[in-house]
């Protein structure tokens, strides 16, 4: 069912108000939806922190944003690499010692449809390494500060939750057998949507209402993400398709994001992104969410496979304590 809280143009930048004096993370955003998710807070007065792998390409898209909106624009960036533990723990602890305040993280950085099975460097399938484990970790690691600012973790999801086996293969999470670029991915991205929801329910039982969680998707939008990692032919077939109203443009694919990063009073156990075309491209607003992807039981069993993995146990305070 369409979502028409917000008319037939669905949710716009132009509902965003004033955001001088909020501060914004994001991973991933020198390029794609999270660059564009920063150019539309950064036009709102909002302080906007990059965390990315690339050092020179996050200076580019620094001069760039500061080119277009002043010099006094308030963007900067820290290295990070999601598919290190180590860099991860690093950046959070530079995060945590330079900014005092942390309205909204947004887990924006994915890699997609790698063509062979990859490792990182503490052993774990690429894409559940990079897009799960990097971001459960530095959530983890950040929660105190989001916590202390009343602030939002934002999940950048994908459609392909509901392709390859719409569970966690927990007896070989990392693929050892029949890999596939697909099947990885998607359960990947269930993974970190798994990871929201159960943390939205470790919140709710312990009384807390001071940290939201939102779960979002871009929809088919024209960035770099499959050109980044995906294989010769993927990348043909969808330079091909971003030329199709099938495809929107990268701006268009940050809506959701920045949405749920300042939008009010909206429903937390849900998914947001597209409402149009097979909930790819379109009007921006509450879209279908399957059950699979708040299976209490297999997203509990991942919280406590993710602690493990990463090495840090999230402690969530009682309201009451």
């Amino acid at each position: 069912m369409t979502d028409t809280q917000f008319g037939p143009k669905g949710w716009t930048p132009e509902r965003l108000g004033n955001q001088a004096g909020k501060t914004y993370l994001i991973t991933g955003a020198n390029s794609g939806t999270g660059f564009q998710a920063a150019r539309i807070l950064l036009s709102k007065n909002a302080k906007v922190v990059m965390l990315n792998r690339s050092t020179e390409k996050s200076v580019a898209a620094v001069t760039e944003l500061k080119e277009e909106f002043g010099a006094r624009a308030d963007v900067s960036f820290i290295r990070m690499d999601l598919a290190s533990l180590s860099s991860v723990r690093e950046a959070a602890a530079k995060v945590n010692e330079t900014v005092p305040q942390i309205d909204a993280l947004i887990c924006n950085a994915a890699i997609a449809q790698v063509p062979s099975r990859e490792l990182t460097e503490d052993g774990f399938e690429s894409q559940l390494g990079t897009n799960h484990y990097g971001h459960f970790l530095l959530s983890g690691l950040l929660f105190d500060r989001i916590e202390q600012s009343r602030g939002r973790i934002v999940v950048v999801a994908s459609l392909g939750y509901n392709m390859g086996l719409k569970t966690i293969k927990f007896d070989d999470m990392n693929w050892e057998k029949d890999y596939g670029p697909n099947i990885a991915y998607s359960q990947s991205k269930l993974a970190q949507m798994m990871f929201a929801y159960e943390l939205q329910d470790r919140l709710g039982a312990a009384g807390r209402t001071d940290v939201d969680v939102y779960v979002c998707h871009p929809g088919a939008s024209a960035t770099s993400l499959i050109s980044t990692s995906g294989s010769r032919m993927m990348r043909a077939v969808w330079w091909f398709m971003t030329k199709t109203p099938f495809v929107q443009t990268a701006r268009e694919g940050a809506y959701p994001q920045v949405m749920c990063a300042t939008e009010e009073g909206r429903p937390q156990r849900a998914l947001y992104g597209p409402t149009g075309r097979m909930e790819s491209v379109g009007p921006v607003g509450r879209g279908t969410l399957n059950p699979h992807a708040y299976d209490k039981q297999v997203m509990s069993r991942l919280w406590k496979v993710s602690e493990k993995a990463v090495g840090f146990q999230w402690k969530i305070r009682s309201s009451e304590g």
